[in-house]
């Protein structure tokens, strides 16, 4: 259906309704909100990464420390169980944060 407005000769004239602009839809911001989406993920990977390698000599230094400790303190038949625990420990928490971020990456 279209609205008809009277001009002022008389006749009808099919009246066209424009909305204004949204400045949301202007072309610059679209790609600047663009931009730093973008950016934004890359930083985010970047995190990952960069976490990923922290994790990793962090890991192996204190499972190096944490080795040599219960081979001093453990006794030699307990030693398997608190390795074990001890690497169960590890693993569990680097994939909590490992999954932490991946589910922020994989949000957007």
């Amino acid at each position: 259906m279209s609205e008809e407005t009277p001009t002022k000769s008389g006749t009808k004239k099919s009246a066209q309704t424009q909305t204004a602009p949204d400045p949301d839809e202007d072309p610059t911001d679209r790609e600047n909100r663009e931009f730093s989406a973008r950016v934004r993920r890359y930083l985010d990977y970047a995190v990952l990464a960069g976490l990923l390698l922290l994790a990793l000599i962090a890991a192996l230094q204190f499972y190096l420390n944490a080795s040599q400790t219960i081979s001093t303190w453990v006794n030699p038949e307990f030693r398997a169980p608190f390795q074990a625990a001890f690497n169960l420990v590890l693993l569990l928490g680097a994939a909590l944060g490992i999954s932490i971020q991946l589910r922020r990456l994989t949000k957007n």
